[in-house]
C-alpha cells in the first residue's frame, strides 16, 4: 500500500464525504458533482488495487495478512458503486447523504487497510 496515495485518499474522502452529507442534509439532490466526488473516491480505490497488486508481485506483503488486506480493498471498491447506484435509482436528498456515507465508509476501510498493511496504528500526517 502506497503511503502517500493512502493519505491523499483519506484526506480527499474526509472532505468529500462530509461535504456530501452536508449537501444532502440541506436538501440537495444527487447531481453530477456529487456523483463525480464519489467516482473520484472509486478511482482512488482502483489505483490502490493496481498499486497493491504490483507491490505484492514485486515481493512485498502486508504485515498482518495480505489476504485480509485484499478482502477489505475489494469490499471497499463496491461501496461507492453501490452508493452511486442508489443515488441514480432514488433521486432524493437522502441519496446525497448515502453518497457521503459511502465515501466516509471507504475512509474507515482505508484506515483499517493501512493498519493491516503496516501492522501499526494508522497515521494521518
Amino acid at each position: 500500500m502506497l503511503e502517500w496515495w493512502y493519505l491523499a485518499q483519506v484526506w480527499f474522502g474526509l472532505g468529500a464525504g462530509l461535504l456530501l452529507v452536508l449537501l444532502g442534509l440541506i436538501g440537495r439532490r444527487p447531481s453530477g458533482f456529487s456523483l463525480a466526488l464519489t467516482a473520484v473516491s472509486e478511482f482512488g480505490l482502483l489505483m490502490q488495487l493496481i498499486a497493491s497488486i504490483t507491490l505484492v508481485v514485486l515481493g512485498q506483503r502486508a504485515v498482518v495478512d495480505t489476504w485480509e488486506f485484499f478482502g477489505y480493498l475489494l469490499v471497499a471498491i463496491f461501496v461507492p458503486v453501490a452508493a452511486m447506484i442508489w443515488a441514480l435509482v432514488e433521486r432524493s436528498r437522502w441519496s446525497t447523504v448515502v453518497l457521503g456515507a459511502g465515501v466516509l465508509t471507504v475512509v474507515v476501510m482505508l484506515v483499517r487497510m493501512q493498519q493491516i498493511w503496516t501492522g501499526v496504528p494508522a497515521t494521518f500526517a
